[in-house]
């Protein structure tokens, strides 16, 4: 099991404002996903409480990018359907979070996205799905598609595992996804793991990254 992963939901708008305040879920309690997980109440407390000692928030970013953060949450809570978020879009010095703004009003942006560390789980026969009982918090993507299976490290994993091929395209995808920019991505293509580590060897988010991607083949 990767040490990163993601968990989608369907975007519950509450609200939206003109001045790009935003309230929702970004996870809800109880329901089965296309990937057999189920997120327990109280899965968040511990890693919500880290966060309120620390007097800072997960981040909000656009579709798991993390060199792309379009806002900042001002409210982040466990109630008794899920993750309660409460945030702002920078949309005053910030064109992505203008457009993602935009598309949020007309219903065209669809998913919110957690990114997390599994901390605690087991599996429920009856159910046939993981319990996530305890997770670490690190971001709160906007995302597209709630439920975007191409994006996802661990299918890529998966499919190598099997002896499948996987499309050039498809695994560049996957590494922009995670984090990589589009010149990082085709850089890693066309050299591997040597022309990030030379370029950008001082750049923590890519050293995350790169930790990531070596699962693929781990």
């Amino acid at each position: 099991m990767l040490t990163k992963q993601r968990l989608d939901a369907p975007l519950k708008i509450k609200s939206v404002s003109e001045s790009g305040e935003f309230s929702g879920y970004g996870s809800v309690f109880g329901v089965k996903d296309s990937y057999s997980d189920i997120v327990v109440p109280g899965a968040f407390d511990a890693s919500l409480k880290q966060w309120q000692e620390k007097d800072q928030m997960p981040a909000m970013l656009w579709q798991h990018r993390m060199d792309e953060p379009i806002g900042v949450y001002t409210k982040m809570e466990e109630d008794d359907e899920g993750l309660y978020v409460e945030g702002r879009l920078l949309i005053d010095v910030d064109p992505l979070a203008k457009r993602a703004h935009g598309h949020m009003k007309a219903g065209s942006l669809s998913g919110l996205s957690i990114g997390y560390s599994l901390k605690e789980y087991d599996y429920d026969k009856e159910k046939g799905a993981w319990m996530l009982k305890e997770i670490d918090l690190w971001e709160v993507s906007l995302v597209t598609f709630p439920a975007n299976d191409e994006a996802r490290i661990s299918d890529v994993k998966t499919a190598l595992s099997k002896g499948e091929d996987v499309s050039p395209k498809h695994l560049e995808r996957v590494l922009r996804d995670v984090g990589l920019s589009r010149s990082q991505a085709k850089a890693f293509m066309s050299e591997g793991f040597s022309a990030l580590k030379q370029r950008d060897a001082d750049d923590e988010a890519v050293i995350e990254t790169l930790k990531s991607i070596k699962t693929i083949w781990s």
